[in-house]
């Protein structure tokens, strides 16, 4: 086969893996469309669950109140057909890689994807309500909390990223290990900057209040020597 051949043959097969992908996406996006309105109370409960007695949320454009629930259908239409997309990028580049290769990807991207969405929960069941709480109990006498549904989305959606990219950690210690990059006695040798490092990143990513900061910080550091015990186990 010639090198043009075979570049749209690789065209041909990323055009397949690309509208399976986005099929499924689609599927799950319609197997929850009637669930929009659910979907988004479930999303806010941490802060709803926190309101004074009779506290609600706002809606500050006209067409907010339909458009943000879609928007978190779809986040939730993704987070379902995430493993099957993640199954065809990897039927996608499987082919070019070594046998050696393949035992390592295919185990980095499960825990990859596993550590995301651990980060997400712990965002959702344990920093949110800390967060939620704090806010409403430092608001001034006569002053009601009471947040835009656009803005809350988000703001949630930032710390479900900054918390889903935290979680990463350990398999980015693994791979710079395996790749020879840094050395286990290194890694251990930089803790103390790690440590500051990861108070500084808790205070560039999350609300300016003590709670948030911490819950991001020290999650970050015991993520860094949990990568760094995995990696000292899987030495090449």
């Amino acid at each position: 086969m010639s090198t043009s051949e075979n570049f749209i043959a690789h065209l041909i097969e990323l055009r397949k893996r690309v509208m399976n992908s986005f099929m499924a996406l689609v599927l799950a996006f319609l197997g929850l469309a009637n669930w929009t309105n659910d979907l988004y109370t479930l999303l806010a409960q941490p802060l709803l669950s926190k309101l004074p007695q009779g506290g609600q949320m706002i809606a500050t454009d006209v067409t907010t109140p339909f458009f943000v629930p879609l928007k978190v259908t779809m986040m939730a239409a993704f987070l379902v057909a995430l493993p099957y997309i993640l199954y065809q990028l990897w039927r996608f580049v499987a082919p070019a890689l070594y046998a050696k290769e393949k035992r390592l990807v295919l185990p980095l991207i499960i825990a990859s994807t596993t550590l995301f969405l651990c980060g997400m929960a712990f965002a959702y069941f344990v920093v949110f309500p800390a967060v939620f709480g704090f806010v409403v109990s430092s608001a001034p006498h006569g002053v009601a909390v009471m947040t835009d549904i656009d803005k809350y989305l988000s703001f949630v959606l930032g710390m479900f990223i900054a918390f889903g990219i935290t979680f990463q950690v350990p398999v980015v210690v693994v791979v710079l290990v395996r790749m020879g990059f840094v050395s286990v006695r290194k890694l251990r040798e930089v803790r103390r900057y790690v440590i500051v490092g990861a108070f500084v990143v808790g205070a560039i990513f999350t609300p300016p209040d003590v709670v948030s900061q911490f819950m991001l910080a020290v999650p970050l550091w015991l993520l860094y020597e949990a990568g760094i015990v995995v990696a000292g186990w899987n030495k090449p």
